[in-house]
């Protein structure tokens, strides 16, 4: 049941006026399934679930960009079969959904490699960011086959070439390479959910979350839905996001030197 939560204007804690970005690490889909004697692929089929109501609930809080994790580079290291069930469960989710994506206007984006991905998965993938590429509402990006490391390594390699000898020079072309190719449209992450109870980044987005708010719950993936997601919102939007400044309570008026005029 979509929960009954006012929508707060969550805008006014991001540098930025087009919407927040939100990424989710979309953890605890295997120990959801361990918990009910369930095979792994279940808890991911669980999991799918919960990203659809996740974006479908989305637009509602502000949110315009939604990244979130669904396959890192490290998860090669499972089973065969689970691997293989997770691709599977794409192709599924893909063709289920497509349609129902392009009605709300909803632009689907994968980041990561696709040098490993099955031909099949590749496919499917390429023909959702063709039917969507036009979406005007929620940019939702998939990482798959994703290491932000990888990233941050490829973006400052093709960027070397470009840039000067100077080293202060070098140092401030490099960051804003990096920048343009690691944020893209999407920006930088305003907050960074994570499910499943553990408080670590695994290797996701380490570039573009360096000033994000995070949120961390216990509550397993399958089990998360639009009312956590209103929970998280709500809790980032009483949080002041400084940059680096002082608190704005310490923003005090320096005193004239003059005497009065």
């Amino acid at each position: 049941m979509q929960s009954k939560t006012a929508v707060i204007d969550f805008t006014m804690q991001s540098d930025k006026t087009e919407g927040l970005h939100v990424a989710i690490v979309m953890d605890g889909n295997g120990r959801w399934a361990t918990r009910r004697g369930l095979p792994r692929v279940a808890g991911h089929r669980a999991g799918v679930a919960a990203l659809r109501r996740v974006v479908e609930r989305a637009p509602d809080l502000e949110i315009a960009t939604l990244t979130v994790y669904a396959f890192s580079s490290d998860n090669w290291r499972r089973p065969r079969h689970e691997v293989q069930g997770i691709f599977w469960l794409m192709r599924v989710y893909l063709r289920l959904e497509l349609g129902k994506l392009c009605q709300r206007g909803v632009r689907l984006q994968f980041i990561g490699r696709r040098d490993r991905l099955p031909l099949a998965l590749l496919l499917d993938l390429a023909q959702a960011e063709s039917a969507t590429a036009h979406g005007a509402g929620l940019h939702l990006r998939v990482a798959v086959d994703y290491s932000s490391r990888d990233s941050i390594a490829e973006a400052a390699a093709s960027a070397v070439n470009r840039l000067s000898l100077d080293l202060p020079v070098c140092t401030q072309l490099m960051r804003r390479a990096l920048t343009e190719a690691l944020t893209s449209e999407a920006g930088d992450v305003d907050l960074l959910i994570r499910t499943g109870g553990e408080k670590r980044l695994s290797d996701f987005l380490l570039w573009e979350t360096a000033y994000a708010e995070l949120h961390f719950v216990d509550r397993l993936w399958p089990d998360f839905d639009a009312a956590d997601l209103d929970a998280a919102l709500a809790e980032f939007s009483r949080r002041e996001r400084r940059f680096g400044a002082v608190p704005r309570a310490m923003h005090t008026p320096i005193p004239s030197l003059g005497g009065a005029q």
